[in-house]
């Protein structure tokens, strides 16, 4: 079984009735439908804010959480700043002793994911809904199964390059869109036991959750994410014996 939690700050859907009308169950809800229906996955959500506009203890992920947690998926846009930095922290180790991360379109600013990168993770980016195309370029990678050469995206808010991440392990997709700009849109990494996955789209305003393809992407990116190995703690150990003497 491969649990995963779906973690979204919930204030979009609750403050702007726009937004709400694309998303009534919250981003949370619409990404854990398309995880849905799956015998050996099992989905948790949690939320920043909850229904009345009030901070859940712990930014919603509370220690026990994270260790119940084999992926963690992250949508947030506008509340970046008020995850705690001990919770961030708590992240960033959870996936460095093997924990999943699949970062969403805006989290890129998140703290946890600028945490594992080690950059600004700053790009360029313009709102006015032009048609993106994502192409698949490693067709071979498991994160792209079940997807054709490339899939079309009728609306999403446009991001551009320069996007200040390190270079990725893998790229498994790169966007391009109406207005001429492209982007890295489905990057992978490894860091420490874990493996992290950005992926673009998602926009509050577009539906682009509902849409077939990126539903597989999701599947797809969940057991590529999953934990390989474990460690309940991360450590520097000093071993005062060598493993073995060799004769000159």
């Amino acid at each position: 079984m491969v649990r995963v939690t779906i973690w979204n700050e919930y204030c979009h859907e609750r403050e702007d009735a726009a937004v709400r009308a694309v998303y009534p169950d919250g981003i949370h809800g619409a990404v854990a439908a398309a995880l849905g229906g799956q015998e050996d996955v099992s989905v948790t959500t949690a939320t920043l804010y909850d229904e009345a506009g009030n901070k859940n203890p712990d930014c919603g992920l509370p220690a026990t959480l994270l260790e119940a947690t084999d992926v963690l998926i992250w949508w947030g846009h506008v509340r970046h700043w008020d995850v705690d930095d001990a919770v961030a922290e708590q992240v960033q180790q959870a996936v460095l002793r093997g924990m999943g991360l699949i970062v969403l379109h805006s989290g890129h600013m998140s703290k946890p994911f600028m945490r594992l990168m080690g950059t600004s993770c700053t790009l360029t980016w313009r709102e006015d809904g032009d048609m993106e195309r994502l192409w698949v370029i490693d067709p071979a990678h498991p994160i792209a199964a079940g997807l054709d050469r490339y899939f079309d995206l009728p609306n999403e808010e446009t991001y551009g390059e320069p996007f200040d991440i390190p270079t990725p392990d893998e790229l498994v997709f790169i966007g391009w869109y109406e207005g001429g700009e492209v982007f890295r849109s489905g990057c992978c990494w490894r860091r420490g036991l874990g493996r992290v996955f950005y992926f673009q789209p998602g926009h509050e305003t577009f539906p682009s959750y509902y849409d077939s393809r990126v539903q597989q992407v999701l599947r797809n990116a969940v057991r590529w994410a999953q934990p390989t190995a474990r460690k309940a703690e991360l450590g520097c150990p000093n071993v005062t014996k060598p493993t073995a003497k060799f004769d000159e």
